[in-house]
């Protein structure tokens, strides 16, 4: 509450500057004070975005979240409980600069790796959790992300949990090599134990789900859903109208183009997330059975 009184002083203190006629000298505005939408170009007050989750108040655009910001909006306060927090790659980082790059980014999120993943209760029901982050590395899947996710679903099959994995990625890493398209099938196979378990898999897709994720993981969902007007997709709009020989539509790969052709179940806007997760795994939470 004092942070945000602080920002209002200093977004009053800018205003009164601005008018001032004796002004000459360029105004510094901080960092933090104010956001441009990546959309529209807007410059959005950092209080009003983040109040708004993160959604742009002038077109709609959702901007992206961290890992932790997304926990904080979706699960019940408190019930997060963090798996493999500090699980990183030992060996394999032959990739020129490629480990120094990662120690960067490491210290820059806060973050180990380009996924959390995790327990938690939603409306009181308990789940496991895996929310990829974009600021590491474009949220692109490695080895410790492939193992991370796949170790949160064998954990969710084990204890006999739903499990909901919100997806945002550039697709494998290349740095990583063929080591980084294993993960791939690694996270697949064990969703199909899943599965077979009779348990539920939500698929949650967020800007952008994209390469390898998208032809893994984020497509196999027992019910999927995505964020409005985020990248759905494998290879990139202008490969495959190369590709094609063909003019592709404006809204291609869109979440609201894929929905059209069936790929997703529904589009659901950020300020719904939480309850329509709720809803769904109220539903599922007792299973009729037909013997």
């Amino acid at each position: 509450m004092e942070q945000l009184f602080k920002t209002r002083k200093m977004r009053l203190d800018l205003f009164k500057s601005r008018r001032s006629s004796d002004q000459k000298q360029p105004i510094d505005v901080p960092e933090n004070l104010f956001r441009s939408c990546s959309e529209c170009k807007e410059s959005i007050p950092f209080e009003d975005l983040m109040h708004n989750l993160y959604v742009c108040p002038h077109c709609g655009a959702h901007l992206k979240l961290t890992a932790h910001e997304r926990i904080r909006q979706i699960v019940d306060e408190g019930s997060f409980v963090e798996m493999d927090k500090r699980m990183t790659l030992l060996e394999g980082r032959t990739f020129p600069g490629y480990e120094e790059k990662l120690e960067r980014l490491q210290k820059k999120t806060g973050l180990y790796e380009a996924v959390v993943t995790g327990t938690a209760k939603l409306g009181g029901i308990k789940c496991a959790l895996a929310i990829m982050d974009s600021n590491f590395f474009m949220g692109s899947m490695g080895q410790i992300v492939g193992e991370k996710i796949t170790r949160c679903i064998e954990y969710a099959t084990k204890k006999k949990l739903p499990l909901i994995i919100f997806c945002t990625s550039g697709g494998a890493r290349m740095q990583e090599g063929i080591l980084s398209l294993v993960q791939m099938a690694k996270t697949s196979a064990a969703l199909a134990k899943h599965h077979e378990a009779g348990l539920l898999y939500i698929s949650y897709l967020t800007h952008p789900t994209t390469g390898g994720v998208s032809a893994s993981f984020a497509m196999l969902g027992d019910i999927i859903l995505a964020e409005p007007k985020c990248l759905i997709g494998f290879a990139g709009k202008r490969v495959i109208a190369s590709t094609v020989n063909e003019e592709l539509p404006a809204d291609f790969q869109t979440a609201e183009f894929v929905l059209e052709k069936g790929f997703i179940d529904r589009i659901v806007e950020r300020k719904d997330s939480r309850n329509v997760l709720i809803q769904l795994l109220r539903l599922h939470e007792r299973r009729v059975s037909w013997d």
